[in-house]
């Protein structure tokens, strides 16, 4: 095969075991991504703040503590990554070193089927150590990229790693959310962290196996590989004018994927608090895993001369830009609400049965029978006040006008059980639908704890909650939450179907008719470049959604842009880095990824505190896409891989 001048030659090998490596290669993205959905994004998450952090004084805290972790092991691997990447050049050691981290992160995942209530620092260590392991395997794998695959076929070989990676991992997190809803008490989750383990662990074999360790450039040892390795990191950092249309990149992709993770990280939280259902939200989750597969395909294909379709695969990306924004603000604005899940008027006040709003103990909505007391607790800085009685049969009544109430309470050891009624009959347990018994007993004391009774349809109720022993219980408030939003989500499916139909055909003949020329001219920089405009249309679209059709067809515009970027970004990279040197700019690399995850959150989390709401907060992330647009576009890539294979050719002639 033919190399370009001066970059590191690929082995002579036959096309057959060509490919045979480089569905190796691409096999480790469907069996690391079983981590990055079940452990880092839907399960662990909520098992460590519902049952290994129970017995902290609030799910506050578990969250710090889960924040904490994380930025530990990113804190960790930030500082590693350049050193391991660099390591594994110098000794040729990127399969060892895979394998090791591979087995790390296996390791530590499955142990956290150990973890129990209040086990919240056995699940704190485990969750660091399986993700290091995790993040450093990402980089041997990635400095594996320009060893595997031909440097034409990089950019399509990358996303082929990211589809297959929204596939495994969506596949077994769907079977993970089976197992958790069917399996009763935590059976469910824990068998889910062994899964992820054995499936990461089974699907690694084949990067194992088949794909062989990559050749280095010569290297003479002056002393110690630990001295070798900080010798060689110096010089590059040194020489970093040498490198500069690489590095130029760099900062670019540090900037543009902080505003893609914090899209990624708060998509389910900013539709929690718009009120989307949680079914919705888990859907639309799995509909970004399964629809990104496709849509990486195509992105991967785009900046290939040698596709054909290359401006049908244009328009279609086109077409979607501006056609799911229109179809979704249209369809939400003229379909009825039940198919939409747009929000319903809220609840109003009729008569003594208040609406929708918080009341608290003592501000006349409540009435109490029996002896009751007041006590005022400081929860984060804020003074509240809560309702207490130990006098069995002591009752707490609110009459209110909705479906739901929430009512707020505290638990602690010496905490007694308490009856809920509904329009004075027992409300029932959804998981037993049995007379629903509070137990409020808890080792460590817990205030702000919520639980929510469904009356079963909208109305006029009457809540009521009884002391059932002598024993204390602690009553902040109820709130009366607004109306449930109905949708039919096979309609909104079938819409989006339709468009994406409307658009295939559209795409097919109109697109080498009036885009040729300009697919004609998108490289692997005008492609992600193509990919922010679209993630800056959905940060622009996210501040003004509010119903579940929007969610969904948002949820569909991501995933057409979040693989593509990503991998393309990916290939990028390695087209301007010297191949002989992989292990330690693949290193770099990594530490921008680990540090694109600080930024954003910030900026959002201050958005959020200056405005008390998440839509301004998705507004900003426009200037992370505009920057890095902006960035992007200054970008040289042309030099920079002249310099990658000129630091190659100087390295071999060594």
């Amino acid at each position: 095969m033919t190399t370009a001048e001066g970059s590191l030659p690929l082995p002579s090998i036959s096309e057959r075991e060509y490919k045979r490596r480089i569905r190796a290669w691409t096999m480790y993205d469907w069996a690391n991504s079983a981590f990055a959905t079940t452990i880092l994004a839907a399960v662990l998450p909520i098992y460590y703040s519902q049952v290994a952090g129970a017995t902290l004084p609030s799910e506050a805290t578990a969250t710090a503590y889960w924040s904490l972790g994380l930025s530990l092991s990113l804190l960790v691997v930030a500082v590693l990554a350049p050193i391991l990447g660099t390591i594994s050049d110098v000794t040729r050691a990127k399969k060892p070193l895979l394998t090791a981290f591979v087995t790390l992160g296996a390791v530590g995942t499955g142990l956290l089927a150990l973890v129990g209530t209040g086990d919240w620092l056995l699940a704190s260590v485990l969750f660091v150590i399986a993700r290091i392991g995790f993040t450093a395997s990402t980089v041997f794998y990635d400095a594996l990229l320009p060893h595997v695959a031909r440097e034409e076929d990089r950019d399509m070989v990358s996303m082929r790693g990211y589809a297959l990676g929204y596939l495994g991992g969506g596949l077994l997190l769907a079977i993970n959310v089976v197992m958790i809803t069917q399996l009763p008490g935590t059976w469910g989750a824990r068998l889910s962290f062994v899964s992820v383990a054995v499936w990461w662990l089974l699907f690694s074999i084949p990067i194992f196996t088949r794909v062989p360790e990559p050749p280095a450039a010569p290297t003479a040892l002056d002393g110690s590989v630990l001295g070798e390795t900080f010798r060689r990191l110096g010089e590059t950092l040194r020489d970093v004018r040498q490198y500069r249309e690489l590095f130029k990149f760099l900062v670019a992709f540090l900037i543009y994927n902080d505003g893609i993770g914090t899209i990624i990280g708060v998509a389910a939280i900013y539709g929690a608090e718009l009120g989307l259902g949680t079914t919705s939200l888990i859907l639309a989750l799995l509909l970004v895993q399964f629809v990104g597969i496709p849509f990486s395909l195509i992105f991967g294909r785009l900046p290939n001369p040698a596709e054909k379709r290359r401006p049908a695969f244009l328009a279609f990306i086109l077409f979607n830009l501006v056609a799911l924004p229109a179809v979704g603000v249209a369809g939400a604005r003229l379909l009825p609400e039940a198919i939409t899940g747009a929000a319903p008027p809220p609840y109003q006040s009729i008569g003594e049965s208040v609406g929708q709003g918080d009341y608290a103990a003592g501000d006349g909505a409540i009435a109490f029978e029996g002896a009751w007391s007041a006590e005022e607790v400081n929860i984060r800085g804020q003074a509240v006040s809560y309702a207490t009685s130990r006098e069995a049969g002591a009752s707490y009544t609110l009459p209110f006008n909705g479906q739901r109430a929430t009512i707020t309470f505290s638990t602690g050891p010496n905490r007694g059980t308490w009856w809920v009624l509904i329009d004075g009959a027992p409300a029932l347990d959804p998981d037993s639908d049995l007379p629903l018994a509070v137990d409020a007993y808890s080792p460590t004391v817990r205030y702000g704890v919520p639980l929510t009774i469904d009356a079963g349809t909208p109305g006029q109720h009457v809540l009521t909650v009884v002391n059932s022993s002598a024993a204390l219980i602690t009553l902040a408030g109820v709130a009366v939450e607004p109306p449930l939003r109905a949708n039919n989500l096979p309609a909104i499916v079938g819409l989006i179907a339709a468009v994406e139909l409307v658009g295939a055909l559209l795409a097919l003949p109109l697109g080498p008719l009036l885009l040729s020329g300009l697919a004609s001219g998108l490289d692997t920089r005008r492609s992600v470049i193509l990919a922010l405009v679209i993630y800056a249309a959905i940060a622009v679209w996210g501040y003004f959604i509010d119903s579940v059709i929007e969610f969904w067809f948002l949820a569909w515009m991501v995933a057409i842009v979040q693989g593509g970027s990503q991998g393309l970004s990916r290939s990028l990279y390695a087209s301007m880095s010297p191949a002989a040197k992989s292990g330690e700019f693949f290193g770099l690399f990594g530490v921008m990824e680990k540090f694109s995850a600080i930024m954003g959150p910030i900026l959002f989390a201050a958005a959020v505190a200056l405005f008390d709401s998440s839509r301004p907060a998705v507004l900003s992330l426009i200037a992370f896409f505009f920057m890095g647009i902006y960035l992007l576009s200054r970008v040289d890539v042309a030099a920079g891989v002249r310099v990658a294979q000129a630091e190659d050719a100087k390295l071999l002639s060594v």
